[in-house]
């Protein structure tokens, strides 16, 4: 655990949050700030800065694990049907805000492309 890390203290339980799933590898809670009908975020348990952060054999477990989790809650959600976006923004000029590796997940409309 980080121990400024906002995620991690939610991952700990030391700041409630809207929990969707929960699993030994990963968390997926209600953002905030939702960006869409639906919008979870969907973070690892281990503390990761960022998605270049997971190297090597362990880092692709994680993020194997941590997409097929985040997959699983946007079928648990109904969004499956209608399709939803998952993105993981990488550092300040990606759009990073919290320095702990997640993914959000979006869906409950259509999206357009570009993003942004």
């Amino acid at each position: 655990m980080a121990v400024d890390c906002i995620f991690c203290k939610v991952v700990a339980g030391e700041i409630p949050a809207k929990i969707v799933r929960r699993s030994a590898d990963a968390v997926a809670f209600h953002d905030l700030t939702p960006q869409a009908p639906t919008h979870v975020l969907v973070i690892p348990t281990r503390h990761l800065s960022a998605a270049r952060d997971a190297k090597g054999p362990e880092g692709e477990a994680v993020l194997g694990k941590l997409l097929a989790f985040a997959a699983q809650v946007a079928t648990d959600l109904g969004l499956d049907q209608g399709g939803y976006r998952l993105v993981t923004n990488t550092g300040p000029d990606g759009g990073q805000s919290v320095f702990h590796l997640h993914f959000h997940l979006l869906g409950g409309r259509r999206f357009s492309w570009p993003p942004g």
